[in-house]
């Protein structure tokens, strides 16, 4: 995977000034999966993306019997979601409470952040404006994420991990087909149409990031890819990073 993103002049820049940060599960053989991973515990602000975090809180929440599984609730769980709508988003939050989210961030049953590993999953701020926050301590951010525990987040969801087996698969449908078809749901739309796709991302100003779960029918089109990039440019460079991470895999397999 190193080899193809440093074939790129732009993206090896990018890496080199920590502006960009890659990780890729391959789930080929699920029994034995390979990780790859490019300023894996490097923590950036991802914007929309860790409201996974909130998802998973939630789930917590509705399995511990601290927050009432409506119809309103799982509506809003979806649209935070498949439509990564903020309103719905700081509804979930208010109705949660930083505390809530993150305990179970920094719950040691999934560890997302840890400040020995250079932090990792955090929501810490309401998506749009007015309220209180309760920021990361490392960096001070208000959103952020590292591939490396996003990595893992999807890769615990997909093996019935999160919470237990059926908030995992609860959790699963939400993320299944998103209703926002740029960055790498783009490339897939047009190389993989059939595949099956989980995915949530996020877009700030020069901060774009996307993580996604592919199931393809074909094995070798089965695997977890995360990105974080700090650049203009980099809702194109996450479109465009999905065929050289999916020749990376092949060559595993050679």
């Amino acid at each position: 995977m190193e080899k193809q993103l440093m074939s790129n002049p732009h993206w090896k820049r990018l890496i080199e000034q920590k502006k960009m940060a890659v990780g890729i599960v391959d789930l080929n053989d699920p029994n034995n999966a390979k990780f790859a991973r490019v300023n894996g515990n490097y923590m950036m602000y991802a914007a929309s993306l860790p409201k996974i975090a909130i998802l998973l809180s939630a789930m917590d929440a509705i399995d511990k019997g601290e927050l009432m599984e409506t119809a309103e609730i799982k509506r809003d769980m979806r649209l935070m979601i498949s439509k990564s709508d903020n309103q719905a988003s700081t509804r979930m939050i208010d109705r949660l409470g930083y505390e809530k989210i993150e305990s179970v961030m920094t719950d040691p049953k999934y560890e997302f952040y840890d400040k020995q590993l250079g932090g990792g999953l955090w929501v810490g701020k309401r998506y749009g404006g007015g309220g209180d926050t309760n920021r990361e301590p490392l960096k001070n951010l208000s959103h952020a994420a590292t591939v490396t525990q996003v990595c893992r987040y999807y890769y615990l969801l997909a093996n019935g991990q999160l919470v237990n087996e059926k908030r995992s698969k609860q959790m699963l449908a939400i993320m299944e087909n998103p209703e926002l078809h740029h960055k790498f749901v783009n490339t897939l739309d047009q190389i993989a149409p059939t595949a099956r796709l989980f995915r949530k991302s996020g877009s700030w100003r020069t901060y774009h990031s996307d993580s996604i779960l592919v199931w393809g029918n074909e094995p070798n089109r089965r695997y977890i890819l995360v990105a974080l990039v700090d650049d203009a440019g980099g809702e194109q460079i996450i479109r465009d990073l999905v065929k050289p991470v999916e020749r990376a895999l092949r060559n595993t397999m050679l």
